[in-house]
């Protein structure tokens, strides 16, 4: 009977103990919150083992330190994917509030996203479709290069001339170059567009700020490191001609209503209002890219609807730059054929990380199908093994992005803010 009272007692007891905070030193908490901290440390610890990974970071420094001292091996990593997936599987959301079922859903998602990255990280290959479902949760059609052909035959048209195709478009293209002294000036005065027709719409927080920094030998053209506490740190790869056009993309893509918003409107409605700490973490090879690249993109398109933009470049950037604006309507016409162009490099991609294509017929492949010259194809192929499949996230992610917005009907710039405040992932796009 001692027995018995002293094994009822010890079971009282553990029922009546405090919860865990989820960490790995204690029992696991069967809540969301509890595997959400844990799902945390995931990321942190692969982070540790693929620089670049974590994209941003802003919950307790603790936990980063935490990660770096007790880091894990790859297969310890990936068995901790398996027990956490396993964990949410076994969570009933049943009678919950739609949030929580999403919440759920969410987890399971970069989770997985998480275990496959892992995966690949410990040699791992996959074909090119397979891992951009894995890592981003959508599936990409890869057409045949020559279905992009009849798209070159109406560039050829509207710059006809001497030479190849990439060349007349090079040397079309150069009219419309920033010059180097009058990057800053251009710049500065895009992003504050940008953020002004994106504040007509979105109310952001009182403190959200950006620093701008030129840089240099870099795979991509623009990236937002997000600092938390409603701040990004902006920098554009200033090696390549940078064009007047660009400077609006670059503007909205990074900062306004791109990738600056997204990031300080997630932080505000999951992490400061809500304690979801999952939120705190941007794992870069995830659902969550596939949704920021690609409102990212579609924002430049909403804050510049129509021809608004060749409009602002003609009375704005082109003074700013120096340039002259004559044939600023067929450079607008040659860039909404270019963009037609954009999911050729899916194909390409394919072929040369599964070792079909050599490097030198990749190269070529992305001049004529994205009409850059040797050395901005160079560089996009360097940005293509270094980041793969993520490259379906600009083109694939804008297209879907669009879709889903538009489908809702009303104001856009609603749909969007829903889009950028929510756990929404691709699949609930399609």
């Amino acid at each position: 009977m001692r027995v018995l009272a002293l094994a009822l007692a010890l079971l009282v007891a553990a029922c009546a103990a405090p919860p865990s905070d989820g960490t790995r030193t204690g029992p696991r908490r069967p809540t969301l919150d509890g595997i959400a901290r844990d799902y945390v440390g995931l990321i942190l610890e692969i982070g540790e083992h693929e620089d670049g990974y974590v994209d941003a970071y802003y919950g307790p420094p603790e936990w980063r330190e935490e990660a770096k001292a007790n880091l894990r091996t790859l297969p310890e990593l990936g068995e901790e994917a398996a027990n956490l997936i396993h964990r949410l599987n076994a969570m009933s959301t049943d009678g919950e509030d739609p949030a929580i079922v999403q919440r759920k859903k969410y987890l399971l998602a970069h989770v997985s996203a998480a275990g496959a990255r892992v995966r690949m990280l410990s040699g791992e290959r996959m074909s090119f479709a397979d891992e951009a479902e894995a890592m981003f949760g959508i599936r990409p059609e890869l057409r045949p290069l020559s279905s992009f052909d009849p798209v070159l035959a109406q560039i050829d048209a509207l710059v006809p001339g001497e030479g190849s195709l990439t060349d007349r478009v090079t040397e079309f293209r150069s009219h419309y170059v920033i010059p180097r002294d009058r990057l800053q000036p251009v710049m500065d005065a895009a992003i504050a567009e940008c953020r002004r027709r994106t504040l007509q719409h979105i109310q952001l927080p009182s403190n959200e700020s950006f620093t701008l920094a030129f840089v240099g030998d870099k795979p991509w053209s623009g990236y937002n490191y997000y600092q938390g506490n409603s701040a990004s740190k902006i920098e554009i790869n200033a090696d390549f001609p940078i064009y007047t056009e660009r400077a609006i993309d670059l503007g909205c893509h990074e900062g306004y209503p791109g990738h600056h918003v997204y990031n300080a409107l997630l932080e505000r409605t999951f992490v400061r209002e809500r304690g979801w700490m999952e939120m705190s973490v941007y794992p870069l090879f995830s659902p969550m890219s596939f949704v920021a690249e690609g409102s990212a993109n579609y924002g430049i398109d909403l804050a510049f609807p129509g021809d608004e933009g060749t409009r602002f470049e003609r009375e704005v950037l082109f003074p700013l730059a120096g340039l002259d604006p004559a044939t600023a309507e067929k450079k607008a016409q040659l860039g909404a054929l270019t963009r037609q162009l954009a999911r050729a490099e899916y194909t390409i991609a394919d072929a040369y990380l599964a070792g079909r294509i050599d490097r030198d017929t990749a190269i070529e492949q992305l001049m004529k199908y994205s009409l850059a010259d040797r050395a901005k194809a160079t560089q996009r192929l360097r940005f293509i093994d270094t980041y793969r499949s993520y490259i379906i996230n600009y083109g694939l992610g804008r297209d879907v992005v669009q879709a889903w917005v538009e489908r809702r009907g009303g104001d856009h710039w609603d749909g969007m803010e829903t889009l950028l405040s929510s756990q929404i992932l691709p699949t609930d796009l399609q």
